[in-house]
């Protein structure tokens, strides 16, 4: 494990390692950020955005939180999706959960972890909302299940925010997916959640809701 020293020699040689096989590329992203996309994901240590994409430094416009929610009195937030639509003009927004993840767990089990419960309670909304759904699957399979069903459910407040609801009748061209992370096998699913009007989000919903549960039987 390195302490807090090597970061630094760390960062140093892969600065060193970037500028000698791509010249100017620190140059570059000087300039602008204009990425396409944003990802909104779990704060968790192993689900980092640029790594699992493919994506270079400047290409992804990122923003972390427990359990990856969007919640609307959450202005952090709001402010980073605004900030994405209206000023860097991103074309896809990617909420993204991950199979084990510790907070939706503790939203399963009502594991009592301290100020974080008050978060939580969030995910327990969900967990509470699709209650007959998670019936219908396994025990076994409910912690994963309830990680779609809470992106599912993160997808539709991004999308019923007034961000997305005025850039959409304002014609912009973005688009919000749903999306979940297997940290055994290091693959991305689509749950079937890519909304880009919000005439379409009451339809995509049950569809996005009748395939993860039909995915866990």
């Amino acid at each position: 494990m390195p302490d807090i020293q090597d970061l630094f020699a760390h960062n140093r040689a892969w600065a060193a390692e970037m500028e000698r096989t791509r010249p100017g590329f620190f140059g570059s992203l000087v300039q602008q950020q204009k990425p396409k996309f944003m990802w909104i994901g779990c704060s968790d240590s192993r689900v980092p955005a640029n790594q699992i994409t493919g994506l270079e430094p400047g290409e992804v416009f990122v923003h972390r939180n427990v359990a990856n929610l969007v919640v609307h009195s959450d202005l952090n937030a709001l402010s980073t999706i605004q900030f994405a639509v209206d000023m860097l003009k991103v074309e896809h927004i990617m909420v993204v959960g991950h199979y084990g993840c510790g907070g939706v767990m503790a939203a399963l089990n009502d594991t009592r972890v301290g100020l974080a419960d008050n978060w939580i309670r969030h995910i327990q909304d969900v967990r509470d909302r699709h209650k007959p759904l998670l019936e219908q699957v396994p025990a076994d399979k409910r912690g994963d299940l309830l990680v779609d069903l809470n992106v599912i459910e993160q997808v539709v407040n991004v999308c019923v925010s007034t961000v997305m609801t005025d850039a959409w009748a304002e014609g912009q061209r973005v688009t919000v997916h749903g999306w979940a992370f297997g940290v055994h096998d290091g693959l991305l699913q689509d749950l079937g959640m890519s909304v880009s009007s919000t005439e379409s989000i009451d339809r995509l919903y049950r569809a996005a809701l009748d395939k993860v549960v039909a995915a866990r039987r």
